[in-house]
């Protein structure tokens, strides 16, 4: 049930995106157990002029290769899983593509089971899961 978003620049072709868009899906699955078809991405290719950024930031240097992976999902993953699943994003991003683990910046944000609708506009109900 995570939703992710990728914002990066447009002049990562459509191949690299969707190499990104895998790599991200594949760690989902080991790291926080998510079922195989919950895959809800949406790529944002902008113009570099619209990604700001340091040189620098807490030791960690940036380039225009830089991308932003906002990852929304339900709360109760561990302080581990969590460290572990920006490890392998990073890993699998990495070996898929010449992307510098540097510029792979992961916010997540948690919220309750209750906050998501996945259509009709119903609350999800996520007991089988």
């Amino acid at each position: 049930m995570p939703l992710v978003r990728i914002t990066l620049s447009e002049n990562y072709s459509e191949e690299e995106c969707n190499q990104i868009s895998q790599a991200i899906h594949l760690a989902l699955i080991e790291d926080f157990n998510i079922p195989t078809d919950d895959y809800f991405h949406i790529v944002e290719r902008v113009k570099p002029s619209q990604l700001f950024f340091p040189n620098q930031y807490l030791g960690v240097k940036h380039d225009q290769g830089i991308l932003f992976l906002q990852i929304i999902a339900a709360i109760g993953r561990s302080k581990e899983q969590k460290e572990k699943l920006y490890k392998n994003i990073v890993l699998k991003i990495s070996e898929s593509t010449k992307i510098n683990p540097q510029n792979i910046i992961i916010t997540l944000l948690e919220n309750s089971k209750e906050n998501w609708s996945f259509g009709n506009g119903e609350m999800q109900n996520f007991s089988h899961i």
